[in-house]
């Protein structure tokens, strides 16, 4: 192992590279994880992320079996997994611009209930549907990683992708619900509703006017 760990440790650091960017990226993904910690709590948080996590690792799968060039080539799965993640975008955009102000306040400003499976299916949905997500992965193991890479070197590179995007969206959802933080957060959570729906809705425009590669 420690041979072929120094044999590639070149696409071991650009992978690793480009995975940290595309997690720190701001996206859908970093929408929907900021918005579920500050109004749903830490935990919320966390659970969407792994959520998001495991569906990279459905991405690192198709990928690594080359279905990826298969998604990108073909106009009409392309289309259709684009236009299903738009549609999912612009539901939850939808909920969150219709929210009445009276969901707030009669709470007391205390964070919604949020089941770990709705938060982990949440997450999951949110980047299984997102086509830039599968360009992501089809320009890696095209690009970087070589056609004689080992299997399991491959493999190696889709779990240091699913490890970036665990730790930083976690990281996200620790800071935002912080004791410090969220009382700032919870006086405005209506406002923080608008203008998480109205970014998701640019978003989801956005898809829909994406040509594939």
């Amino acid at each position: 192992m420690e041979l072929l760990i120094s044999t590639y440790m070149t696409e071991i650091i650009a992978v690793s590279t480009i995975a940290v960017f595309m997690a720190m990226l701001p996206g859908a993904d970093f929408v929907m994880v900021t918005r579920t910690s500050i109004y749903n709590g830490r935990l919320s948080g966390l659970y969407m992320s792994l959520g998001m996590c495991l569906s990279v690792c459905i991405h690192a799968s198709y990928s690594i079996a080359g279905l990826a060039v298969l998604i990108a080539n073909s106009a009409w799965l392309f289309a259709t997994i684009k236009y299903l993640g738009a549609a999912y975008l612009i539901y939850i955009a939808w909920q969150l611009l219709t929210t009445r102000d009276l969901l707030n306040n009669d709470h007391n400003n205390q964070t919604a209930v949020m089941s770990p499976l709705n938060a982990m299916r949440r997450g999951f949905t949110c980047n299984i549907l997102n086509p830039k997500t599968s360009i992501f992965f089809l320009s890696i193991f095209t690009q970087v990683v070589s056609v004689d890479t080992p299997l399991i070197m491959q493999v190696s590179y889709g779990v240091i992708i699913m490890l970036a995007h665990f730790i930083w969206y976690s990281g996200v959802a620790l800071l935002l619900s912080h004791p410090n933080i969220m009382p700032r957060f919870n006086r405005h959570k209506q406002k923080i509703d608008k203008v998480a729906g109205f970014i998701l809705m640019i978003i989801a425009i956005k898809l829909i006017l994406m040509n594939a590669v």
